[in-house]
């Protein structure tokens, strides 16, 4: 399997993650535990360990390799791309949250105001008293 990696590295946590072999992060400690993993054909336990380009992983009990290639420039354009429309888009959600967070303070305001126009009524009465 080849792993395109558009950073200086990756943690082996998140590798694994990323790659779906593991389903969470948190099932690192008890994966690297229960099985064999080799970095570079070296054995590694370290969960945080730093993957960069031109790194191998292998899972010998599944026969799986794992190699860290670069992207080519068109994916790393169209990367740069993909992340430049996450972050627009998060941009545009925030604004429309900060606007409605407004519209309903507003709301809230104005039924504040409307109950203090009202009179006051007496007091509250409980059954027996």
């Amino acid at each position: 399997m080849d792993y395109k990696l558009f950073d200086e590295f990756i943690t082996l946590q998140s590798l694994l993650k990323t790659t779906g072999i593991l389903p969470s992060g948190g099932a690192i400690k008890g994966f690297l535990s229960d099985n064999l993993l080799l970095f570079n054909g070296e054995k590694e336990e370290r969960r945080g360990k730093k993957i960069r380009i031109g790194d191998t992983v292998e899972l010998p009990n599944q026969g799986l390799v794992i190699n860290v290639l670069a992207p080519s420039p068109q994916e790393i354009k169209q990367h740069q791309e993909d992340l430049a429309e996450k972050e627009r888009v998060t941009k545009m959600v925030k604004e429309m949250n900060k606007k409605n967070k407004q519209e309903k303070s507003i709301a809230v305001g104005k039924t504040k105001k409307q109950k203090k126009d009202t009179p006051a009524r007496g007091p509250v009465r409980f059954p027996g008293t």
